[in-house]
């Protein structure tokens, strides 16, 4: 599912700045004198854009009082030739941004808080991690499931929100709250896309202008997939044309192409429900994309 990219409606009311806790004792502190209001977290890694903002929406459609947004870029999940030192880090802007959106409050601790000295402890996933991203990105879902642990244990919130841009780590964080029996509900919110179909990431920043021209080709090459799988054309047929497509366009050789279940394991033929996912590399900057078949 996704939706479009539309702007907030203009207000004359100013904003209100919004609180700022660093440590998991004030954040406990702040989020009890919510209660017993329904509080919801939103987890992020900053650089916010409208994505990440309609998370806020849809953790008060889904029923919060109170919403507790985290910026925090997690070092454990980035490998060690990946973007970790120049992904963009901007927390008054996100702060504004947030507090425009009607978040209550912003976790935003340093790296030496989360991962205090002597940290050993680490969350991993079985099975659900171990193709497509992970595959390609070892280590990276025991750094998401661990922080994201982390963030719900010292939130305590009553839902947490995550992007469905993110397919896989939406069901690796769903299959870890279900084993550790932790008393949260999981919402998944739709992808948000720009006017020409692109998803929404803050890695989209990276794009030269030639490449955001051409980026556009992976989310309409999924698209004309879903089309051709619902009409009947076999499944590896399909996914070989969404790489032709990619390719031709200028991205890299795919990471991943592949028609999956609700437990990410990959499908030979369309029956019920099912995910398109893809990832691939343009430029500099790999993008992710998915669509429900």
């Amino acid at each position: 599912m996704s939706v479009p990219l539309t702007s907030p409606s203009p207000t004359s009311a100013p904003t209100r700045p919004l609180p700022i806790v660093r440590t998991v004792a004030d954040l406990r502190a702040a989020v009890a004198t919510f209660r017993p209001a329904r509080v919801a977290l939103v987890p992020t890694m900053g650089a916010l854009h409208a994505g990440h903002l309609a998370l806020i929406a849809a953790a008060r459609a889904a029923g919060a009082e109170r919403v507790v947004a985290s910026v925090f870029v997690n070092p454990a999940q980035f490998g060690p030739d990946e973007d970790f030192a120049r992904y963009p880090r901007d927390e008054v802007a996100d702060a504004a941004k947030l507090a425009a959106a009607g978040c209550d409050l912003l976790f935003a601790p340093a790296v030496s808080d989360v991962y205090p000295p002597g940290f050993a402890t680490r969350i991993e996933v079985a099975g659900l991690t171990e193709r497509f991203e992970g595959a390609v990105r070892p280590g990276h879902f025991a750094g998401v499931a661990t922080v994201v642990t982390k963030l719900l244990i010292a939130c305590a919130p009553d839902l947490a929100v995550f992007g469905e841009k993110d397919w896989q780590q939406l069901a690796v964080i769903r299959r870890l709250v279900v084993d550790l029996a932790l008393p949260v509900e999981i919402v998944g919110a739709p992808i948000v896309r720009d006017a020409d179909g692109l998803a929404l990431s803050s890695r989209n920043a990276y794009l030269s202008a030639d490449e955001r021209a051409r980026a556009v080709t992976l989310p309409r090459a999924l698209a004309a997939a879903r089309e051709a799988l619902q009409a009947g054309v076999p499944v590896t047929t399909v996914l070989t044309t969404v790489r032709t497509r990619l390719v031709t366009a200028g991205f890299a050789e795919p990471d991943y192409v592949a028609l999956v279940n609700a437990e990410m394991q990959p499908l030979e033929t369309l029956a019920g429900t099912a995910r398109l996912i893809a990832a691939a590399r343009i430029g500099g900057t790999r993008l992710l994309d998915n669509l429900t078949v």
